[in-house]
């Protein structure tokens, strides 16, 4: 383990000061003083964390889990609850045997792991069924590839393929293990697209590079989407493109698919699963590629992150490998069980026709409705500020826009020691309290600067939010220029 060396960047330094900040305001507006600031709150927009910044649960699976937590509320909520979250819970409860707060089987419960499957080959068309073999639970989607990393890799010897820019977790979890990380440039012109003829070239510049470490060859590939911190949706082609690279060059692909539901422009950049993609193209690439994708309840429009529900599916994974990880996620007993109930939820809400559809269904149109309207307000306004240009958002929940930084801004940070486009957030925070993540932590181009920015603010904040933020730049610009 190599804990002192990784960085993870939406939970780095800044965010510490946030919390500090935050406590300070508080502090200060109980007194009956003035926050000490020009702002009275703090607004984090550094991670993906929609309910902190005011998304509501979704009603069917929180009165469904409070029932399941508590059984005997069954014949008290019998007549305020909608019948079909009763039965749903009362079938669940059967499955669990009431048992719930007991282990489960490692890999997760049997009925959640048949809903996931029944989710996947519906999503995917219906044409390639899913085994529930090839399931685990997991919590959160980052445990799943953390496990698998854990078998995958040795040492410096081992190289993955990541995307820059990228989401820390891949980096900080390769820095854990002392594998090696080889990254591959998305292209910003480009709506950071990928450009499948230059990954070559990227394997044989790392082999060049590691050449003096024994054994080192590159072993894996990661895909992120739809892109964190990108917003991009990769095409099919771009996807068939990506499983023959991997399948020439015999990589085991990581598809990190957690913000499937989080597309924008369905007409124009669809969602297409690396596992449907890799079945249409048949043949041995469909019978050999070994893929593992991943899925969390934490983003779409569920949006649990607290309850660490994820899943993760491996396909084409040798039997021998599979049965080491079972033994690994084994050591860990059973993911947590309100995870796994909320995976279930989430794979398997309500149908047409059940008394809680039109409920459910308004309130998940009415947050992906929101999340779309607040990306396009927020890249508006990102364009148009000074030196600032900002891609379209075609998925998930973040702006990841350039910044051209004065050079007098670049000497500042340098003489504290900091890269330029943290000292840019460290201000931001400071004079306009909102909390972004420098894009060095995810990674860039040299001689660019970029920041991470969520888009998870309540609608009636977002001008808030971007006014303080335009107010900020403006400033710091006029200072360092």
């Amino acid at each position: 383990m190599h804990v002192k060396a990784l960085e993870y960047a939406v939970r780095g330094p800044i965010v510490v000061r946030a919390v500090e900040m935050e406590k300070e305001i508080k502090a200060n507006l109980a007194a009956g003083k003035p926050s000490g600031y020009d702002f009275d709150d703090i607004i984090y927009c550094n991670v993906g964390n929609p309910q902190q910044l005011g998304q509501t649960p979704i009603t069917f699976s929180r009165q469904v889990q409070s029932i399941l937590g508590n059984p005997q509320l069954l014949s008290v909520v019998k007549d305020t609850y909608k019948p079909d979250v009763l039965e749903r819970a009362s079938a669940m409860l059967k499955h669990t045997k009431e048992t719930n707060g007991a282990y489960t089987q490692s890999p997760g419960f049997d009925f959640v792991r048949e809903s996931v499957a029944e989710y996947i080959q519906k999503r995917d068309g219906g044409k390639y069924p899913c085994d529930i073999k090839n399931l685990f639970l997991s919590d959160g989607a980052s445990k799943g590839i953390q496990a698998c990393f854990t078998l995958l890799v040795r040492g410096a010897q081992d190289g993955v393929m990541i995307p820059i820019p990228q989401y820390p977790l891949y980096t900080a979890t390769l820095t854990q293990y002392n594998a090696t990380a080889v990254p591959y440039y998305l292209e910003e012109s480009k709506g950071w697209g990928l450009d499948i003829a230059t990954l070559g070239d990227v394997i044989a510049k790392a082999n060049k590079d590691n050449a003096a470490t024994p054994g080192f060859s590159v072993r894996a590939m990661v895909v992120i989407n739809p892109g964190n911190p990108t917003g991009a949706v990769l095409s099919y082609d771009n996807i068939k493109e990506i499983i023959q690279f991997a399948h020439r060059n015999k990589l085991v692909l990581f598809a990190d698919e957690v913000y499937q539901e989080n597309i924008y422009d369905k007409e124009n950049a669809p969602f297409h699963s690396f596992r449907k993609v890799m079945y249409d193209i048949g043949g041995d690439v469909a019978k050999e590629t070994i893929l593992c994708s991943f899925h969390s309840i934490s983003k779409g429009m569920t949006g649990e992150c607290g309850l660490r529900g994820g899943y993760m599916e491996l396909l084409n994974w040798p039997a021998d490998l599979q049965a080491q990880l079972y033994k690994l996620v084994s050591v860990g007993l059973c993911p947590n069980v309100f995870g796994q109930w909320g995976v279930d939820l989430m794979v398997k809400p309500p149908a047409p026709g059940q008394a809680s559809y039109e409920e459910w269904n308004q309130q998940y149109q009415g947050h992906y409705e929101s999340l779309k309207r607040k990306a396009g307000m927020v890249v508006e306004a990102l364009n148009k500020m000074k030196g600032v240009t900002c891609n379209a958002v075609q998925g998930a929940m973040y702006v990841f826009p350039s910044i051209t930084l004065p050079p007098k801004a670049v000497a500042a940070a340098e003489a504290v020691g900091k890269k330029a486009d943290a000292f840019y957030c460290t201000k931001c925070l400071e004079r306009a309290g909102i909390v972004i993540v420098p894009g060095s932590g995810f990674g860039q181009k040299e001689g660019t600067w970029h920041f991470r920015c969520t888009f998870l603010p309540a609608e009636g904040d977002i001008a808030k939010v971007t006014e303080r933020l335009a107010k900020f730049h403006d400033g710091f610009m006029k200072e360092y220029e």
